[in-house]
């Protein structure tokens, strides 16, 4: 089972890694970053470590 990365939206490590594959960055980490930018991003209530 692949480590989840994002608590807020899913996101684990093989998603991560196949994003990159298939675009060449990762689109995933670009949609984190503009959601964390809004205020959209949960991390303190959704990560067991709060972080």
């Amino acid at each position: 089972m692949s480590r989840l990365i994002c608590y807020c939206f899913g996101y684990t490590e093989e998603d991560l890694c196949q994003d990159t594959l298939r675009h060449g960055r990762s689109l995933i980490m670009e949609r984190i970053v503009a959601e964390k930018k809004e205020g959209h991003c949960r991390c303190a209530e959704t990560n067991p470590t709060g972080h």
